[in-house]
């Protein structure tokens, strides 16, 4: 495939106004389309955008035969059902994280798109960014030896309220889904699955996750040490050590500018290899090339390591307490 490719955009919120915004920096894609379940939302966003067309309904942009492409940024329990009808009309997804409400709804959806052969990506756009691109590159090449910790954190303060969508159980509100998602899967790209998760919280009165610490256990002694939260601030740092050295990602580790390697027995090295746009150009690039070339999973961010990170937010959500829904099937 050598012509443009085309995106739409499901859920026009303020994530999706950046989002967007990055497709200067991606060569041979362009959105076209924008939809949302209020046309006023839709039609004001693809103004703002220069978009083409916008549908008051999830189901006419995926009806839409002149999008390759749908960009899912709706809250979190309605990705399911989206990326569904959207993969049986052969759209090409990049699903924002978490990928879906909970572990079944994410093995559903990857097991459609492997049935149909259609791409499907986790939009996890650390993985892309040029600094967590070059600190895996200098693991690989052994900088700082064997990696034996992880530690990530991501946490803000918010004023618990039950209308918000970050505290509304209907919508898969709570610190795991919207922040515990990035530490998580920053130690999984490092460490792989491990063997074990013990985790601590909290919950609010309504039963959604307030906070949780996670231990995460892997072969031969190895950890992560993991926080998230919506009651306190936390810096948003990270640290990856090794038997020869480790790694400082300062705040904020998910959107890095760069990093500082230390190595044993030498000076600290900070390394900013820099970025495109607001950060998203990242991944957009890496969708747009995967579909023009055919291909149906990404090799940086797979779908195994997209189910197994579900898998260990609904473990962990499980431990606290909570029970993540999907939204309903689209009508």
């Amino acid at each position: 495939m050598s012509r443009e490719i085309r995106w739409g955009i499901v859920g026009p919120g303020r994530i999706a106004d950046k989002v967007v915004q990055d497709f200067a920096h991606v060569e041979g894609a362009r959105p076209v389309a924008a939809a949302s379940r209020s046309l006023d939302r839709a039609r004001a966003f693809a103004d703002r955008h220069g978009l083409e067309r916008a549908y008051g309904s999830y189901a006419e942009i995926i009806d839409d035969p002149d999008v390759d492409v749908l960009y899912v940024a709706t809250t979190h329990a309605q990705h399911h059902a989206v990326a569904l009808a959207a993969l049986r009309a052969g759209k090409a997804l990049l699903v924002e994280k978490s990928f879906t409400a909970t572990t079944a709804g994410a093995a559903e959806v990857i097991g459609l798109a492997r049935e149909r052969g259609v791409f499907v990506m986790e939009a996890m756009w650390t993985r892309f960014m040029p600094a967590v691109v070059a600190l895996r590159r200098l693991i690989d090449d052994g900088a700082i030896g064997e990696v034996r910790l992880v530690q990530a954190e991501l946490g803000s303060l918010w004023e618990f309220d039950p209308s918000h969508r970050l505290f509304d159980p209907a919508v898969g509100g709570g610190a795991l889904l919207d922040m515990g998602v990035y530490p998580l899967s920053f130690a999984q790209m490092l460490l792989g699955t491990p063997e074990s998760l013990a985790v601590h919280g909290s919950t609010f009165p309504n039963g959604v996750d307030a906070e949780a610490g996670m231990l995460l256990r892997y072969a031969g002694g190895r950890s992560a040490l993991l926080t998230t939260s919506l009651v306190y601030r936390l810096p948003g740092e990270a640290r990856i050590a090794g038997t020869r050295g480790w790694i400082d990602v300062h705040p904020r580790f998910h959107q890095p500018d760069g990093f500082v390697l230390h190595r044993e027995g030498a000076d600290p090295e900070t390394v900013e290899p820099g970025g495109l746009g607001w950060g998203y150009a990242h991944e957009l690039i890496e969708v747009t090339e995967c579909v023009r070339a055919g291909r149906t999973e990404s090799a940086v961010m797979p779908l195994a390591d997209t189910l197994a990170v579900q898998t260990l937010l609904g473990e962990a959500a499980e431990q606290l307490g909570v029970r993540h829904a999907e939204a309903p099937a689209l009508g």
